[in-house]
C-alpha cells in the first residue's frame, strides 16, 4: 500500500462554478479520512474522482508514485484496486448474500476453494457467516450494508470509498454500523475515505476529518483537534454545537481563552480594539450568579439535561446545558469556562 495524494484537484461541469476547486490532500497509508460538509460542497465529486468515475478538470490523483488521473488521462476504476460502498447498497436482489459478496471475485476469474474461502472470510468479518444462503430482501438495512462491506473486503482493496453509507439507517443501526466500520478498518488495514454530512458520524469513525465547503477544502485535522481548534467561522459553525460571539480581542494574544480573559473582553471599553469571532461550546457555559447576565430564550428537555438558548445583554446568543429546568424569560448568570478565537 501507499499514500493517496490529491494535488490541486478540480472539477468543472461547465455550470459556471467549479464543483471542486484546487483540493490538495495527502491521505496517509492505512488512514481513515472523513470528507465532511453540507450537501453540494463537492465531497462526493472528490470521491468519484478518486474512484475513477469522473476525470479531473485540473490537478492530479496519485497512489504512491502511480498517476491515477489528471486532465490528460485516467486509469479506469477496475484497474485501481479500490472498492466502493454506496448509500443504496447496490446489491443484486436475485443473488444470494454469498453470491453478492463473491461477485467481484468471479469478475476476476477466481473460483473453487479459493473463492469459497474468501467469501467465507469476508462474511465472517462482518458477522454474517450464517446468512450466506439468504437473499438481500430477507435482511435488515444494517445487514445489507454489512453485505456491501463484505463485498469490499473480499477483494482485499488498497482503498475503500464510502459514499454516505449510513444515510438510510435509523440512529440505532447507525451506531452499530459505525462500530462495524471501525472494526473493518482495523482488520483490513485499507485506506478508507468516508463521505458524510453528519459531523457526529465523521467524529465517531475517522482518524482524520477534512471539512469542505463550496468545493474548497477548509481544514484537515484529527477529530479531537478539529473540534477543539477549528480554523475559521465556517468550520467552527459546522463542527459541534456552539455559538460564535463577536468580542474585542487583540489578535496577537493567545487563542485559548479562559473565564478571566473572556470576562475582560466583555468588559472592554477600548473602541480601537477590533472584534474577533470567539467560539463557545455549550458544555463550557455554566449557569452561575457570579457570571454575566443572560436571558433564557428557550429550554428543551433532552432526557438527561436541558438544552438552553440564551441571549446576552448585547443581543448575542449562547447555548448551554443545565440539569435544572428553566423557563423562557428567566434571568440567569453565565460563566464561560473556555472559548477559542477563530
Amino acid at each position: 500500500m501507499a499514500k493517496l495524494i490529491l494535488h490541486q484537484l478540480s472539477k468543472d461541469f461547465g455550470t459556471g462554478k467549479p464543483a471542486v476547486s484546487a483540493v490538495s490532500l495527502d491521505i496517509r497509508e492505512g488512514g481513515f479520512l472523513a470528507l465532511l460538509g453540507p450537501s453540494g460542497c463537492g465531497k462526493t465529486t472528490v470521491l468519484r474522482m478518486i474512484a475513477g468515475f469522473e476525470q479531473p478538470s485540473d490537478g492530479s490523483i496519485l497512489y504512491g508514485e502511480r498517476l491515477l488521473s489528471d486532465a490528460a488521462g485516467i486509469v479506469p476504476p477496475e484497474k485501481r484496486n479500490m472498492a466502493m460502498v454506496f448509500q443504496s447498497y447496490a446489491l443484486w436482489p436475485h443473488m444470494s448474500v454469498a453470491d453478492n459478496v463473491g461477485y467481484p471475485l468471479k469478475v476476476r476469474g477466481i473460483s473453487g476453494e479459493r473463492y469459497c474461502a474468501k467469501v467465507g472470510e469476508a462474511l465472517d468479518s462482518v458477522r454474517l457467516a450464517a446468512y450466506g444462503d439468504r437473499r438481500p430482501a430477507d435482511l435488515s438495512g444494517g445487514q445489507r450494508q454489512r453485505v456491501a462491506l463484505a463485498r469490499c473486503l473480499v477483494t482485499s482493496p488498497d482503498v475503500v470509498l464510502l459514499d454516505e453509507p449510513l444515510a438510510n439507517l435509523d440512529r440505532h443501526l447507525r451506531q452499530e454500523m459505525e462500530e462495524t466500520f471501525r472494526e473493518f478498518h482495523a482488520r483490513s488495514g485499507a485506506t478508507m475515505i468516508y463521505v458524510t454530512h453528519d459531523q457526529a458520524e465523521a467524529m465517531a469513525v475517522a482518524t482524520d476529518v477534512a471539512v469542505m465547503s463550496e468545493g474548497r477544502l477548509l481544514q484537515v485535522a484529527a477529530p479531537a483537534g478539529i473540534y477543539a481548534r477549528p480554523e475559521g467561522k465556517l468550520v467552527g459553525g459546522l463542527i459541534g454545537q456552539g455559538a460564535i460571539l463577536s468580542l474585542p480581542h487583540d489578535f496577537s494574544a493567545r487563542r485559548d481563552l479562559g473565564w478571566e480573559a473572556l470576562r475582560s473582553l466583555f468588559n472592554a471599553t477600548d473602541a480601537a480594539t477590533p472584534n474577533a469571532d470567539i467560539l463557545v461550546r455549550p458544555q463550557d457555559v455554566v449557569l452561575s450568579p457570579e457570571g454575566i447576565a443572560a436571558t433564557v430564550v428557550s429550554a428543551v428537555f433532552e432526557g438527561e439535561r436541558y438544552a438552553l438558548r440564551l441571549q446576552l445583554a448585547d443581543g448575542q446568543a449562547l447555548r448551554a446545558f443545565s440539569r435544572d429546568p428553566a423557563l423562557p424569560g428567566d434571568r440567569v448568570g453565565v460563566v464561560i469556562s473556555h472559548g477559542w478565537r477563530l
